[in-house]
């Protein structure tokens, strides 16, 4: 973690949930960690969620969760400091949802993939400890991954079958283009 000013002692720390790290953030944007009583960046909240630390972000005024705002600051800076993980056309997709029928069963979906895709992911490293991914071993923990994507799509299929009457539109019968 970074080294920083002290802040002077308050009762912040009394504002955490039992077994949950408290960031306060202040209008100068600063984040504040009241574990460590010191400033951190946002490499540090990022280092943070790498190292499956229970966090929440409080604006320090108002006690608003931030969290979410922190996440996607951090997502936008991996996005335009390197590599970019979403294509332009993905997330004009994502963008899409915002305000339609679909938008809490797309946030769903999209959080179940990534599960099923750390799962599978954590699989691979229990079997194979220390041995880097190859484009062989990435091919056969991807054909594993296809596959219980398809499962999450069929379910998704038939959910969205069952909710029809609740939506707008017609839903395509499980299994049929439409």
């Amino acid at each position: 973690m970074a080294t920083a000013r002290k802040k002077p002692a308050s009762n912040e720390a009394n504002d955490a949930k039992p077994g949950l790290r408290v960031l306060k953030k202040y209008p100068n944007r600063r984040l504040y960690d009241t574990q460590t009583s010191s400033y951190i960046t946002l490499a540090d909240v990022k280092r943070m969620v790498l190292d499956g630390v229970d966090f929440e972000v409080q604006d320090a005024k108002t006690q608003e969760d931030l969290t979410r705002s922190i996440l996607l600051q951090i997502i936008l800076e991996e996005e335009t400091g390197g590599v970019p993980m979403f294509s332009t056309n993905s997330l004009a997709q994502i963008i899409r949802f915002y305000g339609h029928a679909m938008q809490g069963v797309m946030g769903g979906l999209l959080e179940r993939q990534m599960q099923a895709f750390t799962d599978m992911q954590q699989r691979f490293a229990e079997q194979a400890p220390g041995m880097p991914f190859s484009p062989d071993a990435w091919s056969g923990l991807m054909g594993g991954y296809a596959e219980q994507s398809k499962s999450l799509m069929n379910q998704w299929q038939e959910q969205l079958k069952n909710a029809g009457a609740i939506f707008p539109f017609g839903v395509p019968p499980t299994g049929k283009k439409p």
